[in-house]
């Protein structure tokens, strides 16, 4: 009998050390996000990124803006899986090719990165963590605030075209369905209002706002503003195909700053949830602090793009680390 208990215990504590060897083995495949993932296996992948945008910016100033407005296309989406930068298939239209992602270019720029980290650590680093970094970077390129980002991402396999609508806010949505879709990735009403500073920056195409100019002006657009923006979106119906813009703020176009905020509060908004943030109860005062104190716009963006750029990642073996970034590797 004693001897039966012996066995028995044994087989016991076999089956406990070869299933927490199995959960370690797990723990040890799935390590998720961390700071400087890459020190290992590619020490220079941060720098790399750091000196592509840095070059990027000085040739061409718009992509700056293109870097911020990716992370949040691709990230508020589900998962920040570079599912954004996937081209069009026989069977799929890709993200990019959206109606909500009209205005989105300069997708050949993260091409070109990721180009340069393949001659330095080919298979190594993926496109979705060169779409948050170079995010990281542009952000910084435009006075914005450093951000201390993870990285560890691995890339998606499809595009994810038909849960945009779900996912991401539309400008003639309430305040409250915007709250709602950005509240579903647990960024709350400061984070809210902190990521559509980024309005600070870069322009919006007439597109999207000849509604408030024709057929007659929105009453609630600040007059001394409404003569520029005729000017420069002088038709009702403009062509999509046309570069017609107003720039978001008049007075630092090209400076991320907290000059969007009392703007808005001057009904100088361009579009409609701008003016919303603005007037809201829920928002207004959190738009009158960042007005204020721009320490406090950049302490609250930080922690917003941190949470958007940590949205359900794929790790470990999940996903895939592309060959380049407009396909995934089964179509090589």
């Amino acid at each position: 009998m004693g001897g039966g208990k012996g066995v028995m215990m044994v087989a016991i504590l076999c089956i406990w050390a070869l299933s927490a060897t199995t959960e370690a083995v797990v723990t040890e495949e799935e390590p998720g996000l961390m700071m400087n993932f890459y020190q290992d296996t590619c020490p220079q992948a941060e720098d790399i990124i750091r000196e592509q945008v840095k070059l990027l910016y000085k040739r061409h100033k718009n992509t700056a803006f293109s870097w911020l407005r990716n992370i949040f296309h691709d990230c508020a989406v589900e998962s920040c899986d570079a599912s954004l930068l996937l081209d069009s298939t026989r069977r799929e239209l890709g993200e990019k090719e959206h109606d909500r992602s009209f205005g989105l270019r300069n997708f050949r720029y993260i091409e070109e990165i990721k180009e340069a980290l393949e001659r330095e650590c080919p298979g190594v680093v993926s496109c979705s963590d060169i779409l948050v970094l170079s995010a990281r970077e542009g952000i910084e390129a435009v006075g914005g605030p450093h951000i201390p980002l993870k990285t560890g991402r691995r890339d998606g396999l499809k595009s994810r075209t038909d849960m945009l609508e779900s996912y991401l806010p539309d400008h003639n949505e309430s305040i409250s369905v915007v709250l709602e879709k950005f509240k579903s990735i647990g960024i709350d009403t400061p984070g809210l209002v902190a990521l559509l500073g980024s309005h600070s920056v870069g322009r919006t195409h007439c597109v999207k706002l000849v509604h408030r100019l024709y057929p007659e002006v929105d009453p609630s657009l600040n007059p001394d503003h409404v003569p520029h923006m005729l000017h420069k979106c002088p038709d009702s119906i403009p062509d999509p195909k046309a570069v017609q813009y107003v720039r978001n703020d008049r007075g630092t176009p090209m400076v991320l700053d907290n000059n969007y905020y009392r703007n808005i509060l001057d009904n100088k908004g361009l579009l409609l949830v701008d003016h919303q943030l603005a007037h809201d109860k829920r928002t207004r005062p959190i738009v009158k602090k960042m007005a204020k104190d721009q320490a406090y716009f950049f302490k609250e963006f930080t922690r917003a793009i941190q949470i958007l750029s940590e949205n359900n990642p794929l790790t470990g073996s999940k996903g895939e680390i592309r060959k380049q970034c407009n396909l995934a590797n089964k179509m090589h």
